[in-house]
C-alpha cells in the first residue's frame, strides 16, 4: 500500500515557477516508478511527466518539455515536480501517482496509487 500526499500548488502568474512536491508512505515507493498527470476544466487525464524508481530515466509530456523537470528523492520517499515558464494552459490539478512498474510509463492504467491532487493556477 502506498499513500501519496501532494503539496506545492498554488496561483502563479504566467511566466512564474512553481515545485509540487508528492510525498509517499509505503515499503514499495523506493522500487516504483512515479507519475505526474494533470486535469484542466472540462478535459481527460492528462501524462505529463514519469520518473523510474531510480530516477534515472524521466520521460516528460511533449507539451511541457523544456519547462517542466520531475525527480525523485527515494531517502525522503518524495517526488518534486518543478514548473519553469507556466502558462494559463498549465492550470489544472495535478496528482501525483505510483506505478506497479519499476520503468518509465506514461499510461494510467500502469499506476495503482493516487494522491488526491493539487490545483495549480496561472493567470494571464
Amino acid at each position: 500500500q502506498v499513500q501519496l500526499v501532494e503539496s506545492g500548488g498554488g496561483l502563479v502568474q504566467t511566466g512564474g515557477s512553481l515545485r509540487l512536491s508528492c510525498a509517499a508512505s509505503g515499503r514499495t515507493f523506493s522500487s516504483s516508478a512515479m507519475g505526474w498527470f494533470r486535469q484542466a476544466p472540462g478535459k481527460g487525464r492528462e501524462f505529463v511527466a514519469a520518473v523510474s524508481w531510480s530516477g534515472g530515466m524521466t520521460n516528460v509530456a511533449d507539451s511541457v518539455k523544456g519547462r517542466f523537470t520531475i525527480s525523485r528523492h527515494n531517502d525522503k520517499n518524495t517526488v518534486y515536480l518543478h514548473m519553469n515558464s507556466l502558462k494559463p494552459e498549465d492550470t489544472a490539478v495535478y496528482t501525483c501517482a505510483a506505478s506497479r512498474y519499476p520503468t518509465v510509463v506514461v499510461t494510467p492504467q500502469a499506476y495503482d496509487y493516487w494522491g488526491q491532487g493539487t490545483q495549480v493556477t496561472v493567470s494571464s
